[in-house]
């Protein structure tokens, strides 16, 4: 994780308390979940998907789309819910998705969305929770 202090602050012995093994490697350790293994990846009820760390809420469901490439994926994200970190590791450049509350880590973001916006939030599900829409 980074240096910069984020609104929600816990130490590390605090993220392990809260989060799973997985969840804690994902979100403060910028793991990666193996794909097709995630529950929200074939997820598709009216909601709104939020930061598992922290609760934020980060994606409408109505921008989620079946990408095919085993996580999760949504065509935008809410205003501000998200920081875009430059990452060049794995000898790949590319974009990582953050948390903007928590600093936790969601996925990647790629120009190669097949929807007008262009844009593909891959996403860690282990990384989210959802809260579905009351009627």
């Amino acid at each position: 994780m980074s240096n910069k202090v984020y609104p929600v602050n816990k130490t590390e012995a605090e993220w392990q308390e809260q989060l799973s093994p997985e969840e804690f490697h994902i979100l403060r350790q910028k793991g990666t979940e193996r794909p097709f293994t995630g529950i929200f990846n074939e997820h598709y009820e009216k909601g709104t998907y939020k930061c598992k760390g922290c609760g934020q809420a980060l994606y409408e469901s109505t921008s989620k789309f079946d990408s095919h490439c085993g996580w999760p994926s949504y065509d935008a994200a809410l205003a501000g819910a998200l920081e875009f970190i430059k990452d060049n590791t794995h000898g790949m450049l590319r974009t990582e998705i953050v948390c903007s509350q928590c600093g936790g880590h969601q996925g990647h973001v790629f120009n190669d969305g097949p929807t007008p916006t262009g844009e593909r939030y891959c996403v860690n599900a282990a990384s989210i929770d959802f809260a579905k829409e009351e009627n």
